[in-house]
């Protein structure tokens, strides 16, 4: 499988509509990849917490239109990143897409664990339910967004509902990056899965972003790293590792926390 992680900047100057029209392009150029992966909040900055009431959209909304067509035109599955979401009751959340190769959506998912400590995106956007995974041809991805990575038991959950390749989205600060290739290991390794992390680039609303956007194999191996600045991380990967992981090295089966407690 060959993956495509689109590591941008939110630039200050450039409006929304340019950006939307820049990322459409970026992803048409990734014809040929199986899957292209975008970061979080792309349309408005992680930490534009003061733009997320003005730029949010409704889920078919126009990030939505161009992301579909730019799929479709790139012929991949595209993990679009995420999106301010404006939902039919007023409530916003920090929502993704996934579309398929016909630009058809697969998914969306509400992101569950909100940062800000009660400031910022924690008390601007509801909190995400549900755990989503999308099935591909040979591998089945399991969908988390940035704060998220900190939470193992998603990505548990995730794994218990067949997810062999996990995709974090993210706007991850870079005061905190040795965390951030950190946890992307770990959860690889947890869950004998492959990671792809992607991040944003630049400075957003004063706040230096990580970038370094990176894939991890089952063994947590990175296999690929982005640097700080704009970039296009490609990489091939076996997805069929995951269940040859799994089975040279049956961790998962001897888990006891979080099933049913055993009879005495």
């Amino acid at each position: 499988m060959r993956a495509s992680l689109i590591q941008i900047a939110v630039n200050e100057g450039e409006s929304v509509e340019a950006r939307r029209r820049r990322m459409a392009s970026l992803v048409r150029e990734q014809a040929g990849a199986d899957l292209v992966v975008l970061p979080e909040l792309w349309t408005t900055g992680a930490f534009a917490f003061e733009d997320f009431d003005a730029q949010a959209e409704p889920l078919e909304g126009p990030t939505y239109e161009a992301m579909a067509k730019a799929a479709s035109d790139a012929g991949a599955w595209l993990h679009a990143g995420s999106v301010p979401e404006r939902a039919p009751d007023g409530q916003l959340y920090n929502t993704s897409l996934v579309f398929s190769p016909s630009g058809d959506l697969a998914a969306a998912y509400r992101k569950i664990h909100r940062f800000g400590f009660d400031k910022g995106e924690a008390v601007l956007m509801g909190a995400g339910r549900e755990l989503v995974t999308v099935r591909l041809p040979g591998t089945t991805l399991g969908v988390a967004t940035c704060y998220d990575l900190r939470f193992p038991e998603l990505f548990r959950g995730l794994v218990e509902a067949g997810a062999e390749t996990l995709v974090v989205p993210a706007g991850w600060p870079e005061r905190r990056r040795s965390h951030w290739t950190l946890l992307a290991r770990a959860r690889a390794v947890e869950n004998q899965a492959f990671v792809l992390a992607c991040g944003t680039a630049g400075t957003h609303a004063g706040v230096p972003q990580a970038g370094h956007s990176v894939v991890v194999d089952p063994w947590g191996e990175v296999l690929a790293e982005a640097g700080a600045d704009e970039e296009v991380l490609t990489v091939e990967f076996d997805p069929a590792k995951v269940a040859r992981t799994r089975e040279q090295f049956p961790a998962l089966r001897d888990r006891v926390l979080g099933l049913e407690t055993p009879r005495r």
